[in-house]
């Protein structure tokens, strides 16, 4: 499975996002995770283990608790491939935040100029 057939699934793009501000146990993402998307906690495990299986979590057990973090390796991978990507909407962004300026600019010329009341 390539890493953009892992991450497109919403379910588990959503564990990511939750693993993003560190670790949690699988049973806190499972909660999460079913009352969002309605799926049973063996669908939830099934998600856990398809990242888990492709490098993009961690898991350690504490316990009879299984804890789950972010493993960065793949998705530096993938903001690698997305590198020759950035230009097409970098140089977009670059040019959104000259317009915005302008704008800005403009506005503050008009608030400056006194108004002709002949």
């Amino acid at each position: 499975m390539h890493a953009f057939d892992v991450l497109g699934d919403p379910v588990r793009r959503r564990i990511l996002e939750l693993l993003s501000d560190g670790e949690r146990a699988a049973g806190e993402i499972g909660a999460i995770v079913q009352e969002e998307f309605g799926i049973s906690q063996p669908g939830v495990s099934q998600h856990l283990r398809v990242l888990r299986d492709h490098g993009f979590t961690k898991v350690r057990a504490e316990g009879t608790r299984r804890l789950y973090t972010v493993d960065p390796a793949p998705l530096r991978e993938i903001d690698r491939w997305l590198d020759r990507y950035r230009g097409f909407w970098t140089q977009r962004l670059d040019a959104l935040g000259t317009e915005l300026a302008r704008g800005r600019r403009e506005r503050r010329r008009a608030e400056d100029t006194p108004a002709d009341h002949s």
